[in-house]
């Protein structure tokens, strides 16, 4: 515990600022007689940030390519990922405040606090304290009587009410869709999920139509049922079983990963404009030297920062443009201008479309599609969620570079190109089935609902 009173008054406004929701308190510093003492030169902030940055590259360098951080019995090998410019804080002569996110190599972001001694250029950190692990805070501070400050634990709080289940979920998923009225003939194709090293997946049971056809998408994989059907099909059901044991997603390797495709421009999803550099120029000013992770969350934090999740007259379509334009959208518009911009940015991302399953109930229906997105740093590829970082922010932090364990994945990237193909080839995702009616394109429907299992 810090004994020094007057400078804890200090330590604590910037502390409860980096808890949003709780009374940040401030006074002047007096003196032993009670007279308000003169005002104490302060460090620019620029130069705390500059500080706490050469800190970690120095430490970084002279180790073994990361960062090292003490963390109760374990040592932690950490990469930085962003400083709290808006945490960054002078706490007396040459005493600073710095918060900083650094990832590991799994994907786990940790909240760090730092307390510095020294003037610009030779600053010397005094503490380091792991703070929150991807978002959720391991302390909070309290004052006692005598004016001190110290750490309260906080009990591990569940973050299922905002929408997460971590480490694994198990559930049957029902994906139903209702054939349209038919007069001659009609083609349907449907995404079918599939297991991957995040999800096991097996098809319990289809209810189908006509003649089906299971075809494979060779770009990224994707399988599609496709069904040849006719005038006595018309109003029937499609539905589809499945069994799912979902794991939380968070940073991990690939063979040979094929980056190049994930740095080019999709339909809808433009590279390199000009609008996009200098958006890009905007969120990274400052960065432009640093790695391709912390660019990353630049960028993530510029589209949490400027856009609203709204559905607004052309939102779901997917357009990077539009959204940057409008500055709202769905799942789809958050996810397609990340995307753009992180490509404009020279990092690889790329888009995966499915849904999410509730967290705070064990059946019923689910609205709609959700979809998420993914980039690559460090030799790894970052799952993000921007969307429900917006709408969750203290989830923000958990959202870049994690995906819960509370959803299923239908269909990979943007583009899809199968054989036979319908006349919307390409199809810029997929999730809805599509329906093609005696020639003619015709707006699908489908229902999804689910029932939880429990996990032994």
């Amino acid at each position: 515990m810090i004994k020094n009173t007057s400078l804890l008054l200090l330590i604590s406004f910037f502390l409860f600022a980096c808890q949003p929701g709780e009374k940040q308190n401030s006074k002047e510093k007096k003196s032993n007689n009670n007279e308000i003492s003169k005002p104490v030169p302060t460090v620019d902030i620029a130069d705390i940030e500059t500080g706490i940055k050469h800190y970690i590259q120095n430490k970084t360098e002279e180790a073994d390519g990361y960062f090292h951080v003490k963390d109760e019995n374990k040592e932690l090998r950490l990469k930085l990922v962003r400083v709290h410019t808006e945490y960054l804080s002078n706490l007396g002569p040459n005493r600073h405040f710095a918060c900083v996110d650094l990832a590991d190599e799994k994907g786990d972001v940790y909240d760090v606090d730092f307390f510095m001694e020294g003037k610009p250029g030779a600053m010397d950190v005094t503490e380091t304290t792991v703070h929150k692990l991807n978002g959720k805070p391991y302390y909070s501070w309290k004052q006692k009587k005598d004016k001190t400050w110290h750490r309260v634990p906080i009990e591990s709080a569940s973050n299922e009410l905002l929408g997460v289940i971590e480490e694994k979920d198990e559930f049957e998923f029902y994906y139903e869709t209702t054939l349209p009225n038919i007069k001659n003939e009609a083609k349907v194709w449907i995404p079918i999920a599939q297991s991957d090293k995040f999800q096991d997946i097996e098809i319990k049971s289809m209810q189908i139509h006509g003649e089906d056809e299971m075809l494979k998408e060779t770009e990224f994989g994707n399988k599609v049922l496709f069904l040849q059907l006719n005038q006595e099909h018309s109003n029937k059901k499609v539905r589809i079983t499945y069994q799912v044991i979902r794991r939380e997603k968070s940073a991990y390797s690939e063979e040979n990963p094929n980056l190049v495709k994930y740095l080019n421009e999709n339909v809808l999803m433009p590279v390199g404009t000009d609008r996009f550099k200098e958006i890009v120029a905007e969120a990274t000013a400052g960065m432009e030297n640093d790695n391709k992770l912390i660019q990353a969350r630049a960028i993530y934090d510029y589209i949490i920062d400027n856009m609203r999740y709204a559905k607004n007259i052309k939102y779901g379509t997917g357009d990077a443009v539009y959204a940057c334009d409008s500055k709202t959208g769905n799942c789809t518009e958050f996810h397609s201008l990340f995307i753009s911009l992180a490509r404009t940015a020279n990092i690889p991302a790329r888009f995966a479309i499915g849904a999410a399953i509730p967290s705070d109930r064990d059946e019923g229906g689910i609205n709609g599609y959700h979809c998420w997105a993914e980039f690559y740093a460090e030799d790894k590829w970052w799952p993000v969620d921007i969307s429900e970082g917006n709408k969750y922010t203290a989830l923000a932090t958990y959202y870049f570079g994690r995906h819960p364990a509370n959803r299923i994945e239908f269909t990979k990237g943007r583009d899809l190109r199968f054989e036979p193909a319908p006349q919307s080839s390409p199809v810029k995702f997929m999730a809805y089935p599509i329906f093609e009616v005696d020639g003619e394109s015709q707006v699908s429907n489908a229902k999804f609902s689910f029932e939880r299992r429990n996990i032994n």
